[in-house]
């Protein structure tokens, strides 16, 4: 008789292999056809609520592996709330406007000059094209990923709603005094011709000259510190092209400063290393204090103007002279130290980085005709010459200077009119400044990492006013009119609001297509020839920054609440949009726009380095796709910490795809054995062996979702997967194969570890579902009714615990047992003694071992039986559990040849169960 027909065989139609290339787009294409965003909402129809706000990648080229990291880390967080039973909100959005899609129109157009001969609509309609054309692409290959998200309906900067209401977000922040239009020095990007703010700045090595000019006191000075001869205070800089602007000298008021024998005036506590390093050669001949010198003029050596010594905390005496060259427009101390002393800002260098018609006509440099129109950083070695004996000593280093983030050119501080949101300013209605408001809220919010929370108050501790304003085409512009008698700006509410009307209906290139009589509001008591445009737009910074508004508040998206639970972006959004929205938050609403900040690391290959074309390390994750599988990439995200810069390579991939096969071909084993299960057995009536993997599985899962709701999924993984390895398929699976293939289909105990499986399936499917979702949907497919109920795909499910329960042995003790059986068993196999454990038998008084069910010991074991009395012979080895000795030994009865336990009588005669089961 062949046995093989009258076993229970593992049956299912969820296939060994996932084919995950081919299928994948067929289910996700599926998932898009009856809208399972929709669904999902429809689910949880007056759900508790769970915002994640998306921060807008920008849209332009094709998505990269940093791009796939953020949005499955976003989807898997989503997900993991949507099973819990929360509503879910993620509406995806993209930044339309701003430097880099300017630039790609650029490079098409044929370069700068090329884009110049253009009117400011044309740039801007093909800037527009460029953005939506992205958006589109964009949005398909986040789709390939199995990211679900409201795709029909994201926000888009661009959009002529979307414009109107970053247009009323900036009107807001005027209308609580917090926007203020001044002269000021910031970044500038010659390359670019526009001014930059902190987060748009990176910092690359740079060779700059190091030098040491002494400027003369005039006559007056010497006199009112007696001192006759040569007194010069020397200052260093490493910008000599800056020195034709400069106004003044600063000084540490707190240092004691010092005129050498050979006249030359610095801090006493740098006169050794100026000496060392041959900058001078004197001895001290005169002491002062600081104050000594407050409001004496020097002598600028290069073009015999004044120069105000003045008293600033910003000067330090780590490095240098101790005297600070300043040029109040062309540094952030120089300027604040400037407006207490009322230096002159002179400002000689245009939007191109060269020196302008104002170094002839406020006589900055000798023979000025010749620099007019020269860059400023090719003048450096003119002007040092022009400077004579009055230079000390030059040097070259290198140093790490501030670049342009697009053209990575170096970048100037000039001074230029722009318009700031004023961080130290106070809101109207509130009594704290809008820094302060903003560290409180910061202190209110969770930070995952919580390192996040010391990173963003720093930065915020310390930011300068914000420079929103830039002098480009293509962006939100700061559409206010300005009264051309007076310079007065037009900040009245019916102005503004026409105006944000106009745009709600026609976009913000109204601004340069419609005259300003079209433009202005009929009752502003102006006309319009007595007007006219600023002509500048909003940082692109703006835009982002204000999406809590125009995407949370504004009723254009179904987007969520504010402020939203989650912002989630890469760790340098601290001085990006975590901030940008902080601060717009905090201007308008006078709180934070999210309750939580979820920060992930950068990818980078197998040996830690930053991906580049030029090494040959970029994964992109379409090849990931065509080679494994949006849901290797998932698990990938998952399995990786985000905390640090995660690892990705085709080694890594490897790794990932193994571990994918493992979990699935789990669930396809669980899944074969249930399937003729229709009803669950009560724990109470289940076998020691079930309601030991009911307890280990309980506790482990509760665990792994507790890991999972704190969004430390790298964790969570390493928990289920040591779990599904050890306990479940390393123990349980294969400690139940002879209940379930051999006895009776609607035996008890059969029907128990069915149960026990069904149970732990159930719970594991949904656990795993917001990281596997398309393998979780092709497992609810083809899964039982016991598992899925009703439900028709995955999405109609919720995450259900398992309940806790007690283990009606020591199962540590058992554990113990078992490893130790393992030892002997291995050198067993090793030296061919046996081929398998079902041809042993244990004997032991362990009354641990005893007091189970004599079958469930059995099993636990996986051999032939458990005895109390001592082997007479065939005795093969033996191992100890605290005092208890275990002797293994052969089986002494024949092999079934059904379920292959040495428990027959006789020969090729099955055993008495199976003779049973057949007999049936």
């Amino acid at each position: 008789m062949d046995y093989k027909e009258t076993l229970l065989l593992p049956t299912t139609a969820f296939a060994m292999r996932g084919n995950l290339i081919n299928n994948e787009p067929k289910r996700y294409a599926a998932w898009d056809e009856k809208n399972v965003y929709q669904k999902m909402k429809e689910h949880r129809r007056g759900a508790e609520s769970f915002t994640l706000h998306d921060g807008p990648p920008y849209a332009n080229g094709h998505i990269h592996i940093g791009h796939a990291l953020n949005k499955v880390l976003k989807d898997i967080i989503i997900k993991h709330n949507y099973f819990n039973g929360k509503s879910v909100r993620f509406t995806p959005g993209w930044d339309c406007h701003g430097l880099p899609i300017e630039q790609q129109v650029e490079k098409k157009l044929g370069g700068k000059k090329k884009k110049e001969q253009l009117e400011t609509a044309e740039i801007r309609k093909l800037c527009r094209e460029h953005a939506a054309k992205f958006v589109d692409i964009q949005r398909g290959e986040f789709k390939t990923l199995g990211i679900i998200a409201d795709w029909e309906k994201p926000y888009v900067t661009m959009d002529y709603k979307f414009e109107a209401n970053i247009y009323r977000t900036l009107c807001a922040v005027a209308k609580k005094g917090l926007l203020i239009e001044r002269s000021k020095p910031v970044f500038w990007s010659w390359a670019e011709r526009t001014a930059l703010a902190e987060a748009e700045v990176e910092y690359e090595d740079k060779e700059d000259y190091s030098i040491f000019i002494a400027f003369e006191l005039n006559d007056d000075a010497k006199a009112k510190l007696g001192i006759e001869g040569k007194a010069a205070p020397v200052i260093w800089t490493t910008t000599p092209w800056t020195i034709p602007a400069n106004t003044g000298i600063s000084l540490n008021p707190e240092e004691k400063y010092v005129l050498t024998t050979d006249g030359y005036i610095v801090a006493k506590e740098l006169l050794n290393s100026l000496v060392e390093n041959g900058v001078i050669n004197g001895t001290i001949e005169k002491e002062f204090d600081a104050k000594a010198f407050e409001n004496l003029i020097a002598i600028n050596p290069l073009n015999n103007r004044e120069s105000r010594l003045v008293l600033g905390e910003h000067v330090l005496v780590d490095n240098g002279t101790g005297c600070v060259h300043t040029a109040p427009g062309h540094g952030e101390d120089d300027y604040r130290v400037g407006l207490v002393y009322n230096l002159e800002v002179v400002m000689p260098v245009d939007e191109t980085g060269c020196y302008d018609e104002s170094v002839v006509g406020l006589k900055l440099i000798p023979n000025a005709e010749e620099f007019v129109g020269k860059h400023i950083f090719k003048s450096n070695e003119a002007l040092i010459e022009l400077m004579g004996d009055a230079v000390l000593k030059v040097d070259k280093f290198m140093h790490s200077y501030p670049h342009c983030w697009r053209s990575h050119t170096p970048l100037i501080y000039r001074a230029t009119k722009q318009w700031f949101i004023s961080v130290d300013g106070t809101p109207d209605g509130e009594s704290k400044t809008l820094r302060e408001i903003a560290l409180d809220e910061v202190e209110k919010t969770q930070f995952i990492p919580e390192t996040g929370r010391k990173r963003l108050t720093s930065m915020v501790e310390n930011r300068p006013d914000w420079c929103i304003s830039r002098q480009r085409d293509w962006g939100v512009p700061i559409a206010f009119f300005r009264v051309k008698a007076t310079g007065e700006v037009l900040l009245d509410e019916k102005v503004l609001n026409f105006v944000a009307m106009i745009f709600e209906m026609q976009g913000s290139d109204a601004w340069y297509s419609m005259d300003i009589a079209q433009l202005l509001y009929p009752g502003s008591g102006y006309k319009p020839e007595e007007l006219e445009k600023v002509t500048d737009i909003l940082d692109v910074w703006f835009d982002s920054g204000s999406t809590w508004n125009s995407v949370l508040k504004s009723r254009n998206y179904d987007a969520g609440e504010y402020p939203a639970d989650l912002y989630v972006e890469g760790s340098d959004q601290h001085r990006g949009w975590f901030q940008s929205s902080l601060f717009l938050s905090t201007a308008v609403q006078h709180k934070a726009p999210y309750k939580g900040v979820l920060t992930h690391g950068f990818t980078v290959d197998e040996k830690g380095e930053k991906m580049s074309k030029s090494k040959g390390n970029v994964i992109a994750p379409e090849k990931v796709l065509k080679e494994y599988g949006s849901e290797i990439l998932r698990l990938w995200v998952a399995s990786s910490d985000y905390q640090g810069d995660l690892k990705i390579s085709q080694g890594i991939l490897k790794q990932t795809s193994e571990s994918y096969r493992k979990l699935r071909n789990t669930f396809r084993i669980m899944l074969a054995n249930i399937n003729d299960l229709e009803t669950l057995t009560p724990y109470e009536e289940m076998g020691d062996l079930d309601k030991w993997i009911l307890s280990e599985a309980s506790k482990t899962l509760a665990e792994v979702h507790k890991q999972f709701s704190e969004y430390n999924f790298v964790n969570g993984m390493s928990t289920l997967n040591n779990f599904i390895v050890n306990e479940l398929s390393g123990m349980y699976i294969d400690m139940t194969k002879d209940n379930l293939y051999c006895n009776t289909q609607n035996s008890p105990r059969r029907r128990a570890s069915q149960s026990a499986m069904a149970m732990i399936t159930k719970t594991l499917l949904t656990l795993m579902a917001p990281i596997l979702t398309y393998t979780a949907d092709e497992i609810v497919e083809n899964a039982p009714a016991i598992i899925k109920g009703n439900a028709e795909d995955i999405f109609a499910m919720t995450y259900e615990a398992l309940p806790a329960i007690e283990i009606p042995f020591d199962a540590q003790y058992m554990v113990k047992a078992r490893e130790g059986f393992g030892s002997v068993v291995d050198k067993l196999k090793k030296e061919k003694v046996i081929k398998s454990t079902l041809e042993l038998v244990i004997y032991t008084e362990s009354k641990t071992t005893l007091d189970m069910s004599r079958i469930d010991a059995e099993d636990w074991f996986v051999v032939s039986g458990i005895f109390e009395d001592k082997p007479e012979e065939n005795e093969l080895g033996s191992f100890q559990v605290d005092e208890d000795t275990f002797t293994i030994a052969k089986a002494t009865e024949h092999k079934c040849p059904r379920c292959w336990k040495y428990q027959s009588q006789e020969e090729d005669i099955p055993c008495s169960r199976c003779s049973e089961v057949v007999g049936a």
